[in-house]
């Protein structure tokens, strides 16, 4: 039986149908994306699950007792506290006395003696409403979740607060979980998280997500909403791929017949009625109902016509960056970093949030002075900058004054071209461009950035985050300019397949303020790590194999080892071995495709230690060549 269905359901705010006589039923354990564009009503399906928007007809069913849960686009900027208070608030009125335990418990360890006596009369109360297990409900998914209940939720990354967010929801066991928009402004590593999280989670799940590449491994059905309709396609989004375009070309074959028969009774309307008066009547009636039914099609949204406005040629060195180092405070964000960027060079930038890829934009572009070195320009350079805060737009403005800057007109690729006809190229109808850029949605916010970029021509493109809130049609048609762009791009984006099709080298923050650069984009970067982390651990290994080699090579040495030196030396190779061994079993656990199904939680953390130990493999393999040499 299915957890809920809709039968014939229509939904409108006034405007054309969001949903028109949608049917959908979810069973339990799918996984299912809804795609859309921007401003189809894909937030607004969402709000209809859960009780928030009321159906203007037609019938939603769900299954009795039904707990469905939602994890929102943004962490509210008003919720603060502990983690441990802000995911027991999921549990509703029974959080307030966990809320209070835990705060007493906390404060009794850290030697309050007041708390001590406090918490002992509180466990009465604890026992008489059973919230033990409650307790240990919250405990379970904060330990699930890699979450330290003490921490204050100011105090942590943007991804980390979206995983405390997600802790809340899952709290309250749901039978539905619902998330809009879950990779937005996170970095790599959370998507990548939340990736293997929700591939193995074993609830039921529908999400909002753009992210080609997360799609494609989570969601086991894409739905798309398309001009008020729901269309179910099985399987993964390459799947959906395959499927769409043969639908669309169904579509516009019926269509073309239809039209064919309507042209063909217009004709005929119009020669006059010549044969008997009654099936003459039967046929103006038949008329008249292909007359309502093509008013009433809904045409496809046209694509956005996205065409960047390309200078004269820079020269041929473009950026010459020597030794530079990015300083935030007493932080050091990026040290020794050089670099040659050439005319024509894609550049993707790859690393965590807040690890400085910002910074080391604007030091290139010279906005920001480096702590040290220098970066010098190549010449007759034209950069357009698309910032990710959009501080470029005015907010009380509209659309057409932030492009057109009071004029009707402008100077597109050496043509005059209306302002409102330049804007509708990027899905703004007049009146839409009419209205205050605050009123607009995320997605539309950036088309007006992309239109207003692309409204001067220039030669570097520096752009920062462009991907956020754009729907997948957009974007795709954004990667196509990139690619065939002839100037030179330098792209922060955490959106894998994005970084893929266009970049052709990577720069890398690898930690500890190292900056490395990489030929290609994000999958040839993570195989070049895995490559050079295969190569260190096979020369060792080989080392190990070779014990009289490595006794000459160990007489070589510059300086004498010093007794806990030596000592730590000869003990690296049984840690090592140790390690990938461990590393081993647990990929050969990982592998088995039914580990995930049957042991969730088991294959989380097994995933979870596996970078662990990968990480603790190179610390060591980088000491024992260092103890070596």
């Amino acid at each position: 039986m299915s957890l809920l269905s809709f039968r014939a359901v229509s939904l409108s705010f006034g405007g054309p149908l969001l949903l028109n006589q949608a049917d959908f039923s979810l069973e339990r354990g799918e996984r299912v994306c809804i795609l859309g564009r921007n401003g189809e009503g894909k937030s607004s399906l969402l709000k209809l699950l859960t009780g928030e928007n009321v159906a203007d007809s037609g019938e939603i069913s769900r299954q009795q007792g039904l707990v469905i849960a939602a994890l929102s686009q943004e962490v509210p900027h008003s919720l603060t506290g502990d983690v441990f208070d802000i995911v027991a608030d999921g549990l509703g009125q029974a959080a307030g006395l966990l809320q209070k335990y835990h705060h007493l418990s906390h404060a009794c360890e850290l030697g309050d003696m007041d708390a001590c006596t406090e918490l002992a009369n509180i466990q009465h109360d604890m026992d008489a409403q059973d919230s033990w297990s409650l307790q240990h409900k919250v405990e379970q998914i904060l330990s699930r979740m890699e979450l330290d209940g003490n921490a204050a939720l100011d105090s942590l990354s943007g991804g980390r607060k979206r995983r405390v967010m997600l802790a809340r929801a899952l709290v309250q066991e749901p039978d539905i979980l619902l998330l809009d928009e879950p990779t937005n402004h996170l970095d790599v590593e959370s998507i990548q998280w939340l990736e293997t999280f929700l591939a193995s989670y074993n609830g039921t799940a529908i999400f909002i997500s753009h992210d080609r590449a997360f799609i494609d491994r989570v969601a086991t059905r894409v739905v798309e909403l398309d001009r008020g309709i729901l269309r179910s396609f099985a399987g993964s989004y390459s799947q959906y791929l395959i499927e769409k375009p043969q639908l669309l070309e169904a579509e516009a074959k019926q269509n073309a017949v239809f039209d064919k028969k309507l042209a063909e009774e217009e004709v005929w309307i119009r020669q006059g009625i010549k044969a008997r008066r009654t099936r003459n009547e039967g046929r103006v009636r038949a008329l008249i109902e292909l007359r309502k039914e093509r008013g009433e099609r809904r045409e496809r949204i046209g694509t956005a016509q996205v065409s960047i406005q390309e200078a004269q040629k820079s020269g041929k060195l473009v950026f010459d960056i020597r030794n530079i180092q990015v300083s935030a405070g007493d932080k050091t964000l990026v040290n020794d970093f050089s670099a040659i960027v050439m005319r024509g060079d894609k550049i993707g930038l790859l690393g965590e949030n807040g690890v400085g890829k910002t910074s080391l934009i604007r030091v290139i572009l010279g906005e920001d002075t480096p702590t040290q070195g220098s970066v010098q320009f190549g010449t007759k350079l034209e950069i357009a900058y698309f910032d990710q805060l959009r501080n470029q737009l005015d907010e009380e403005k509209t659309v057409l004054e932030n492009i057109a800057h009071g004029s009707d007109f402008l100077d597109i690729n050496g043509e005059r071209k209306h302002a409102l006809s330049y804007l509708q190229d990027f899905l703004f109808s007049p009146q839409r461009a009419r209205t205050p850029v605050k009123a607009l949605s995320g997605g539309e916010r950036n088309r007006v950035l992309l239109a207003r970029l692309f409204s001067k021509p220039s030669n570097v493109l520096v752009m920062d985050e462009p991907t956020n809130d754009l729907d997948i049609e957009t974007l795709e048609l954004l990667e196509e300019r990139l690619m065939t762009y002839q100037g030179t791009v330098l792209l922060i984006s955490h959106d894998r397949a994005f970084l893929d099709n266009v970049v052709t080298s990577t720069w890398a923050f690898m930690g500890n303020a190292k900056v490395e650069e990489f030929i290609g984009g994000y999958q040839d970067w993570l195989r070049q790590t895995s490559t050079r982390h295969a190569k260190v651990s096979s020369a060792n290994t080989e080392s190990r194999a070779n014990p009289a080699q490595n006794k000459e090579k160990a007489t070589n040495v510059k300086r004498k080892l010093s007794y806990n030196e030596q000592r730590e030396l000869d003990a690296l190779p049984t840690k090592v071995s140790a390690l990938e061994q461990e590393q081993q079993q647990l990929q050969d656990k990982l592998n088995d495709v039914n580990f995930y199904a049957q042991q969730p939680n088991e294959a989380i953390l097994a995933s979870q230690r596996l970078g662990q130990i990968e990480e603790q493999l190179l610390t060591l393999l980088e000491r024992w060549t260092e103890l070596e040499s």
